[in-house]
């Protein structure tokens, strides 16, 4: 009885022991640090996924995964709850992917904002605010595992067709000519290695001899545009020369100002003769004219009484109804009608 009751005693001894460190473990890994609830509903498989699997922002471990289960507001969705740290910076633009450790399979929660910024996201226990879910690394691979395998399946079924009976002669004899181009374009190699080198046949192309004429006529053309540049020179000067001349011609005092000034002279020249000499010239010819009359007058009157050049003009005849008045005679000779 004695030895049963120290192997009870050791045993319920044990048993508190180990109930107290499982006690201390768990105190010791509690978490003290306020989270907050946000949900993720999913389109896509969450296979590794388990409650208490770790929640990472850009690799920072910032909480954990609470529940899993099925979404209730959206049929077919997996819903996955979540509690996260005060400081990791949730807000509108930050969404979930699932993430794996390495070989093992286990998938964990990764939260990310692609650089975006965007307002704080609030959320609450009762309410817990849901965050988007995108495909992961492993997702995108399962989808395109698919198309990759059909394309895969299309590539050897066009490789089966080429390869079919029928297009081995075509295969055969494109084979053929590509020799064939291969050699012409041997030939072609060995006759531009002769032209390069001068050493083809009499009357072939050659190249130095080609340069030379290139050089020489090069040299020309630099002879050529030396002259031109010396001809645009010299005109150069003389359109200088010319520019200069047009300026003096044409500054105040200079030979255009000269010929206007000499005009402007000989026009004030002229006005001061149609002014002053026509009206004196047109009256010296009256005066002329006036004498011209009186001297044929005189001659007039000398032809008709030559004795007045030696006893003078004498009395005037008498004038009708003076007396001795003698009424002058017609042609004929008879004495004309008295009125």
């Amino acid at each position: 009885m004695e030895n049963k009751s120290h192997a009870i005693a050791a045993g319920t001894f044990l048993l508190l022991m180990m109930a107290l460190l499982i006690a201390m473990a768990l105190w010791l890994k509690r978490d003290t640090s306020e989270q907050r609830q946000f949900e993720i509903s999913s389109k896509e498989s969450v296979n590794g996924l388990q409650p208490q699997a770790g929640v990472r922002y850009k690799g920072v471990s910032v909480g954990r995964v609470t529940a899993i289960g099925l979404d209730t507001q959206v049929p077919g969705n997996v819903l996955v709850r979540i509690a996260v740290n005060d400081s990791a910076p949730m807000s509108t633009t930050t969404f979930a992917s699932l993430g794996f450790q390495g070989v093992t399979g286990l998938a964990f929660v990764q939260l990310d904002d692609a650089g975006l910024t965007g307002a704080p996201l609030s959320t609450s226990k009762a309410h817990p605010a849901r965050i988007p879910m995108r495909a992961g690394l492993m997702s995108r691979l399962t989808e395109q595992g698919g198309n990759l395998l059909n394309q895969l399946e299309e590539a050897s079924k066009r490789m089966n067709a080429l390869l079919a009976p029928e297009n081995q002669q075509t295969l055969t004899t494109a084979v053929a000519n590509l020799g064939q181009a291969a050699a012409s374009i041997q030939q072609l190699t060995r006759h531009a290695d002769q032209a390069l080198t001068g050493t083809g046949p009499e009357g072939s192309t050659n190249l130095p001899r080609l340069t030379a004429q290139v050089d020489a006529t090069f040299k020309s053309m630099q002879q050529t545009s030396e002259r031109l540049r010396d001809s645009a020179e010299v005109v150069k000067n003389s359109a200088e020369q010319f520019r200069r001349t047009s300026v003096r011609m044409n500054e105040p005092g200079g030979t255009l100002d000269r010929i206007a000034r000499s005009t402007e002279a000989l026009t004030n020249t002229a006005t001061t003769l149609n002014a002053t000499l026509l009206p004196r010239l047109s009256r010296t010819s009256e005066e002329a004219t006036r004498t011209v009359r009186l001297v044929g007058r005189a001659v007039e009157d000398i032809g008709d009484q030559p004795q007045s050049l030696l006893f003078g003009k004498g009395p005037a005849a008498p004038g009708p109804g003076e007396s001795g008045f003698v009424p002058p005679s017609d042609k004929a000779g008879s004495p004309a009608v008295q009125p």
